[in-house]
């Protein structure tokens, strides 16, 4: 199937909503995936964070690496990563086309990211710009809809282009070779607005006509305001499973 990469690059217009409400990262799986790579004499790693957005996935990096540099295609989103993280070095690039040299990196990110792009070119382009050792890991932050109140909000909110990707076995292109998988589970806690901006960030809604939109947003408030988990609420535990995939070349 074609991939459709048509909403990749609508997240720039709602750059204040897609950093009020998406979620960040649990800073267990951050550590993990930054142990799989190997580095001389155990030094700390030089990390790309690529599709880096706002800086969701980068801020949980930043004092914990040797040297973090982000990429990012959307000029508005770069600016939001720019104004959040001013010490980070932000760069103009893509997944298929990170504008770093050969061999500069021990660590590639790609954090809710990886179903937009073409994974032949963007394995391959990964490969290229890591040294020996290293590794791309591969990051998605997907709501636990066991909870019943996440289920319904789910049912109401439709499926993004994340929720479709295969999450847990995520295809990667030679010469990379999927390694290691882990799940972290934890609990954001979110506000009204924090709620209503993680959904109205996500790159369906950005294209919804407007009146689908409200409608939606509609159902999403008579779920808030009658569902026993949250009546009367001002703030609410959306629990997240954090599913992090390690690929290296053999």
């Amino acid at each position: 199937m074609a991939r459709d990469t048509s909403h990749a690059l609508s997240f720039g217009g709602e750059a204040d909503a897609y950093d009020r409400g998406r979620p960040s990262y649990p800073l267990d799986a951050v550590e993990w995936l930054l142990s799989r790579a190997a580095t001389d004499d155990s030094a700390l790693p030089d990390v790309v964070d690529v599709g880096a957005g706002t800086g969701k996935f980068t801020t949980g990096l930043v004092g914990r690496v040797a040297s973090v540099t982000a990429v990012e295609p959307d000029a508005q989103m770069r600016a939001r990563l720019v104004a959040n993280l001013p010490g980070v070095l932000a760069l103009d690039g893509t997944a298929e086309n990170i504008p770093l040299g050969d061999d500069s990196a021990d660590v590639v990110t790609v954090a809710q990211a990886w179903h937009w792009v073409d994974v032949e070119a963007a394995s391959r382009e990964a490969a290229r710009i890591l040294r020996p050792g290293g590794v791309l890991a591969l990051v998605w932050n997907i709501r636990d809809d066991s909870i019943d109140w996440v289920h319904r909000l789910s049912g109401i909110m439709g499926a993004s282009a994340a929720e479709k990707y295969d999450s847990i076995t995520p295809p990667v292109g030679p010469p990379l070779t999927r390694d290691a998988h882990a799940e972290f589970r934890w609990t954001a806690t979110v506000d009204h607005d924090q709620l209503l901006a993680m959904i109205t960030s996500r790159s369906y809604v950005i294209a919804m006509p407007t009146t689908d939109r409200a409608a939606m947003l509609t159902r999403v408030e008579d779920l808030l305001t009658t569902h026993r988990d949250l009546t009367g609420r001002a703030a609410f535990d959306l629990p997240y499973v954090t599913r992090v995939t390690i690929a290296r070349e053999f």
